[in-house]
């Protein structure tokens, strides 16, 4: 009886060192996954694979401004007729009505201004208008301060926020920094395993509980995690609900008070990532997330599938936030910090 409890405790522990080996063994793959990925990113660098901002959005620019510039280059003189059809074209680029006439307006002031009288010398005109509605300061994340620097993400399911964390993430250990991953949207089983991906394949390290479980508690559990394991950057995804106003209120209320108690006097950023194929929509979303919650910057995905693009000008407006990155490609290096001017030359011919 002895011998067979002895036989049963050493095939217990021999299928224990199995699964330890088992997890280690898929653990070291996806190291080496990562490694790859990372050196073929590198090559491809290296031969001028990743390509320009103005060869991502190129739907953009030859959907939209394609148009504008066709608007221009056939008529022979300026009239209401132009500037009514710019209009058409801007609402339908998902600018929105508010802003179109704010672009419009400003456009035939400056046009009256410099004296221009040939049509084909418009649309550099309102190359200058557009850039000057995207807010050009403060579009870089506050993520070098001494200590702990907290980024709390917002935002709806399917706009890409899982995997914008998880760039974010790669792009700051890329750059020496520690970093720790909170899994705080606990209401969607596919978001925790898809950020614990992410978290194996950058390097990361991830707080994370039962789906299901309180998201305050997790978010409470990753910061002080993150103060004992002086991480450089912590990094917080919350569920992506938008059931009412109500309820994201106090939800994101709850949030931001224990962040609040660990950050003391120290700000921290809010992004709220949005899908820039949604158009208004997406427009919308960011004033319901602006109202409820403390937004420090947008993240806007999904940029090089759309022929409009014109959700950029909308929320950096309308909202008067900063943008902070735009998403253009499926490559850990194609979410790019935004640069007003950048992304007008660009969409820009």
């Amino acid at each position: 009886m002895k011998e067979e409890e002895e036989r049963k405790e050493l095939e217990k522990l021999k299928l224990e060192e199995k699964n330890r080996l088992a997890i280690e063994a898929e653990k070291e793959a996806k190291r080496k996954e990562f490694e790859e990925l990372k050196k073929k990113e590198e090559v491809s660098k290296k031969k001028g694979f990743f390509k320009s901002l103005k060869e991502k959005l190129v739907k953009t620019r030859e959907g939209l401004f394609g148009k504008m510039k066709t608007l221009f280059s056939g008529r022979s003189i300026i009239d209401e007729d132009m500037y009514e059809e710019l209009e058409d074209l801007l609402i339908q680029s998902d600018i929105g009505m508010d802003m179109t006439l704010k672009i419009v307006g400003e456009l035939e002031k400056e046009v009256k201004k410099r004296g221009i009288k040939e049509p084909n010398l418009v649309y550099d005109v309102l190359k200058d208008v557009m850039e000057g509605f995207l807010i050009s300061e403060g579009t870089e994340l506050e993520v070098n301060k001494p200590g702990m620097n907290i980024i709390l993400v917002v935002g709806v399911n399917g706009v890409g926020k899982t995997t914008t964390i998880g760039k974010l993430a790669a792009k700051f250990i890329k750059e020496g920094k520690k970093v720790l991953i909170g899994a705080g949207d606990t209401f969607r089983a596919a978001a925790i395993e898809q950020l614990e991906e992410w978290a194996d394949r950058s390097g990361a390290d991830i707080i994370k509980h039962e789906q299901g479980s309180d998201p305050g508690a997790v978010v409470f559990d990753t910061l002080k995690a993150g103060k004992s394991r002086n991480a450089d950057v912590v990094i917080i995804d919350t569920a992506g609900r938008l059931h009412n106003k109500k309820n994201l209120m106090k939800e994101l209320e709850k949030i931001n008070i224990i962040i609040k108690k660990h950050a003391g006097e120290t700000s921290y950023e809010t992004l709220l990532v949005i899908d820039g194929t949604t158009g208004q929509n997406g427009l919308n979303q960011a004033k319901v997330f602006n109202e409820v919650t403390e937004l420090s910057g947008f993240v806007v995905t999904k940029l090089d599938g759309t022929a409009k693009g014109g959700i950029v000008f909308a929320i950096s407006e309308e909202l008067k936030k900063p943008i902070k990155f735009i998403g253009v490609g499926e490559g850990i290096e194609d979410l790019r910090e935004f640069k007003s001017k950048e992304y007008i030359d660009a969409i820009f011919e």
